[in-house]
């Protein structure tokens, strides 16, 4: 069964109670994923690119009517230590987070969170210059 039908089959609520053990094919890089490896009863991402699909309003609840995909924007840091991706939907703009699996691509997952390093909303270049206007001497030397 695909996963875009599924909520026409069950009841409200099914998903929170009831494991998503299905395969899926990732709408982005065509890989078949299955729940096994994920260390969780809930498989909601491609654990290579990352992608989703919208398909929840609240978690489980199946009943989001827009289907688009989700990609990944970000990681964060729960307060346990967990990591969660940060999901964007690229056709309405929604906002999710969704714990990271067992098998997601580490590769994948550090270059989410090195993103805001590596592409700062500042020139580097201008550092030194904008240390200074701060009140500092603009040294970069420790």
């Amino acid at each position: 069964m695909k996963r875009e039908n599924k909520k026409k089959s069950f009841e409200k609520g099914y998903y929170k109670t009831h494991p998503c053990d299905h395969t899926f094919v990732c709408k982005v890089c065509g890989r078949t994923v299955t729940p096994m490896g994920a260390g969780s009863n809930h498989r909601n991402h491609c654990p290579n690119c990352l992608c989703s699909q919208h398909l929840d309003d609240l978690p489980g609840d199946r009943s989001a009517d827009c289907g688009g995909v989700m990609e990944p924007i970000a990681v964060w840091v729960r307060k346990n230590g967990e990591w969660a991706i940060i999901h964007r939907c690229r056709i309405c703009g929604e906002l999710s987070s969704n714990r990271i699996a067992a098998d997601d691509n580490p590769i994948k997952l550090m270059s989410l969170a090195m993103r805001p390093v590596s592409l700062p909303p500042f020139p580097l270049e201008k550092i030194e210059e904008m240390t200074r206007l701060m009140g500092g001497d603009g040294s970069l030397k420790v």
